[in-house]
């Protein structure tokens, strides 16, 4: 056989080797790409992702014309190995070297290299592949189809439903994941308020209401001096009116409204009382996002939460909810939070009161938020008596130390961070 055949057959066997390549990490690039990249590209009009974007519209007509091509070449590879082997080597010893060789370089040149090359740069691989593959699937369409067909068959007999749907949506846990993996693409601010964001449909209204005995409240039967002398130290522009006890609850009054009347020296309970707005009742274990949209689909922006009986929890606000996706409303932005008070010695001061939602969102610190909701339930709960001060204990990993009590609830905490232990010497 002349060298020129032979070199021929060499030259083809290089070409077809590239061709499994080229077959592969267009495969694997296409599959790899990022869709929501894909789709913002291809709205911009970038034609490259336009081209790509029409392939991914039916994966399984791509998948069919790249394997299609990608087992032709292979096996006509194989084919030319085998006679390149037979007339070099002879055939006893040709035929399994030619095997073992071409097995060795596909997998090298043909299948890994390519492959890992379009994992780590689909983009780059992907846009050009597509001037290839549009034009091939257009001229093997009769067969991909043909094969598709049959393949499609198959998998009904077996149960699996072929109809192409989008695998790419979704749900709220990977979302949350796909923010959390965005830390140093966007700022940390801006993550913070997508997670509280996705956080509203996990918490409900008794995880961030004020508790009925921290209600702030008018008496309607306090002299009109002690009235006038509370509205004039309120620290909310927003008060319920009650007699005796919130249980009897009469109404919302805006203090702004409240100016005309000490202007023309009209104020009295009965005016007061004239001048409230009805009560707006919030049905506890309502989540989050739902009770933001009822709080602005009925233009309120406080509501009392109740229980099946009716019976007062708490106070919701519009500004406590905005609170979970922005953080604390307070005069200094830097600081850590109202009720957290760090110590120079590394400890933290905690308000009892505090629920466990914002204590683990301020803290990134993982306590249950599935029972009690504030950090004076969580520990009577886990003591299941009333402590006294200077009770120390370990609660969920953090030592915690009372340091406070008031009317048989635990009003300061001290807090000590998890500090981790050295690893023993070797």
């Amino acid at each position: 056989m002349s060298s020129l055949y032979l070199s021929l057959l060499l030259g083809a066997l290089v070409f077809l080797i590239l061709s499994s390549a080229f077959f592969s990490s267009s495969e694997t690039s296409m599959m790899a790409i990022n869709r929501y990249r894909l789709k913002h590209l291809a709205a911009q009009k970038h034609k490259g992702a336009l081209r790509v974007s029409r392939l991914l519209e039916r994966p399984d007509r791509l998948i069919g014309v790249i394997l299609l091509g990608n087992n032709f070449v292979n096996i006509l590879a194989s084919s030319i190995a085998t006679v390149l082997a037979i007339q070099l080597l002879g055939e006893e010893v040709g035929i399994p070297i030619a095997t073992l060789a071409l097995t060795v370089i596909i997998l090298i040149f043909g299948e890994v290299t390519p492959k890992t090359i379009a994992v780590l740069h689909p983009e780059k691989l992907a846009f050009p592949a597509s001037f290839i593959i549009t034009p091939l699937l257009k001229i093997s369409y009769p067969l991909v189809w043909l094969v598709n067909s049959i393949s499609n068959v198959l998998l009904r007999l077996f149960g699996i439903d072929v109809n192409p749907v989008n695998h790419q949506r979704l749900n709220s846990e990977e979302l949350r994941s796909v923010v959390h993996e965005a830390e140093g693409i966007i700022p940390k601010r801006h993550q913070q308020m997508l997670l509280g964001i996705l956080d509203l449909e996990r918490a409900t209204v008794e995880d961030i209401m004020v508790p009925r005995n921290e209600i702030v409240g008018i008496d309607l039967d306090d002299s009109e001096e002690e009235i006038a002398e509370q509205i004039a130290n309120a620290q909310h522009t927003r008060l319920p009116i009650y007699r005796e006890s919130i249980d009897n609850v009469v109404g919302i009054v805006h203090l702004r409204k409240l100016i005309r009347l000490f202007r023309h020296q009209s104020f009295s309970r009965e005016a007061l009382e004239n001048m409230a707005r009805d009560l707006y009742f919030v049905p506890e274990g309502t989540p989050l996002n739902t009770q933001l949209i009822n709080f602005q689909h009925h233009k309120r922006r406080i509501g009392l939460v109740v229980n099946e009986y009716g019976e007062i929890q708490g106070l919701v606000t519009l500004e406590d909810i905005l609170e979970e996706v922005v953080g604390e409303f307070t005069t200094n932005p830097d600081a850590i939070s109202p009720e957290i008070h760090p110590q120079s010695d590394g400890t933290y001061l905690v308000d009892g009161s505090i629920t466990i939602r914002e204590l683990n969102r301020v803290m990134q610190w993982q306590l249950p938020t599935e029972g009690p909701k504030t950090l004076n339930g969580l520990i009577l709960d886990y003591l299941e008596v009333i402590p006294e001060t200077g009770t120390s204990l370990r609660l969920h990993g953090y030592p915690m130390e009372v340091v406070q009590m008031a009317n048989n609830a635990i009003k300061t905490v001290r807090i000590h961070p998890i500090r981790r232990m050295p690893p023993p010497p070797k």
